[in-house]
């Protein structure tokens, strides 16, 4: 099983694989720390903490049936001379429900601060869960093909897959307290989320479309959104000084 260890070009396609499946697993990361915002703080580090522990469990279920998700790409049927296989139509589903969940999670975070408060209260941990493993599927099915088509030996996949799921685990946290301080970098990843649900659908149609333009644009914009927090955070202290000024300043 482990007879890959004195290979370096299984070394190599290990560390290919892990870089593949943390930069894949940040979708799951932007959508969990999105849901679990909906939750009282309590219960927030238990949530997200569980949507992980999810994602790890769905990525080696479906790497020990491999045979099933191989045979998943098989075509199931023909629409318009597009074959559809099994693949395609869990893409097509979780890029509906990624498209229709991040339109309702836009259309709260523009609705009055009363409204939102409510809607948060009207969250529970069960709600959430749920919908992060459904999502889990989707983002998981995407992961181990992959890992199929990149590696041979499973116990590679396996190793890149808890190793990314451990990285998951430690940059969630402070990822979803950036997200939570930062309204506009909220905005700027249910945007993100968009799109992924476009590409999952077009994927799902059978029209390829390069990840790394879709990274390289979600990257490009996040540089962008930093520059403009740094911005607003040195007006924001110009104001702050300009106001000690005026206060200091003896009236006439």
């Amino acid at each position: 099983m482990f007879e890959w260890i004195t290979n370096p070009e299984a070394w190599i396609a290990l560390t290919t694989l892990l870089a593949l499946e943390i930069v894949l697993g940040i979708d799951n990361i932007i959508f969990i720390s999105i849901l679990v915002g909906r939750l009282p703080p309590e219960q927030r580090e238990t949530a997200r903490r569980l949507g992980i522990g999810f994602a790890m469990l769905t990525r080696l279920a479906l790497l020990f049936s491999l045979a099933w998700v191989i045979g998943l790409t098989a075509p199931w049927f023909t629409i318009f001379d597009v074959e559809i296989s099994g693949r395609d139509i869990v893409l097509i589903v979780g890029g509906l429900f990624l498209l229709a969940k991040s339109t309702h999670e836009i259309h709260t975070s523009m609705v009055d601060v009363a409204d939102e408060s409510i809607s948060a209260a009207q969250s529970t941990m069960i709600s959430i869960i749920v919908q992060i493993g459904v999502l889990d599927i989707v983002f998981s099915l995407d992961s181990v093909i992959t890992a199929v088509g990149l590696v041979d030996h499973l116990s590679i996949m396996v190793i890149a897959v808890v190793g990314a799921v451990i990285v998951m685990l430690i940059a969630a946290k402070s990822i979803g307290d950036f997200v939570d301080t930062h309204p506009t970098i909220k905005m700027l990843a249910l945007s993100f989320l968009m799109l992924i649900g476009f590409t999952l659908m077009a994927e799902g149609f059978d029209v390829h479309v390069p990840k790394g333009y879709i990274y390289f644009a979600m990257a490009f914009s996040v540089a962008v959104e930093m520059l403009n927090i740094r911005v607003r955070r040195n007006i924001d202290k110009s104001t702050i000084k300009l106001h000690k000024k005026i206060d200091e300043t003896p009236s006439g």
